[in-house]
C-alpha cells in the first residue's frame, strides 16, 4: 500500500511539473492582482470583390479605447495616393482602387495609430492570371 502512494504522489508531482511549464502564462495571470493585458490594436485589410473590374479592399480598425488612426495609400514612388484620418473604436471602411489611373504597380497601405504608435504596412500586388481548369469524371 505504501509503494503504491509513493506511485501517485510521484506521478503528482510530475503532473504539476508539467503544466507549470506547460502554461506559465495562466499561472501569473491568476496570482498576480496587478496584472493587466495591454490593450490592443486589430488592424486587418482584406480584398473583397470587384466592383465595375475594380478591386475594393475593406480596412477593419479595432481599438478597445477610442484611437485615431492614419491611413495613407501610397505607389511605389513614395507618392501619397490618399491619406485621412479616422476616431474611434470601431471602424470599418471599404476602398476602391481605380487601376486605369495606378495600373498594376504596387500600392503601400500604411495604418498607424495614435494612442499606442503601432504602425501597420500592407502592400497591393494586382497579379493577373487566366486560369484553364481541366476535369475528369468517372462515369458509371
Amino acid at each position: 500500500m505504501k509503494n503504491t502512494m509513493k506511485h501517485y504522489a510521484g506521478i503528482s508531482v510530475v503532473l504539476l511539473i508539467m503544466f507549470t511549464l506547460a502554461f506559465p502564462g495562466l499561472s501569473k495571470a491568476a496570482n498576480d492582482k496587478n496584472y493587466k493585458k495591454e490593450p490592443t490594436s486589430v488592424i486587418d485589410l482584406k480584398f473583397i470583390g470587384n466592383l465595375n473590374s475594380q478591386p475594393v479592399f475593406q480596412l477593419n480598425l479595432q481599438s478597445p479605447d477610442a484611437d485615431e488612426f492614419t491611413v495613407i495609400f501610397r505607389d511605389q514612388y513614395g507618392n501619397i495616393l490618399y491619406s485621412d484620418r479616422f476616431k474611434g473604436t470601431s471602424i470599418t471602411k471599404k476602398f476602391i482602387l481605380n487601376t486605369e489611373e495606378i495600373g498594376d504597380e504596387p500600392i503601400n497601405v500604411i495604418v498607424k495609430t495614435k494612442k499606442s504608435n503601432k504602425t501597420e504596412t500592407y502592400t497591393i500586388n494586382r497579379n493577373v492570371s487566366y486560369v484553364e481548369e481541366s476535369v475528369v469524371s468517372r462515369v458509371k
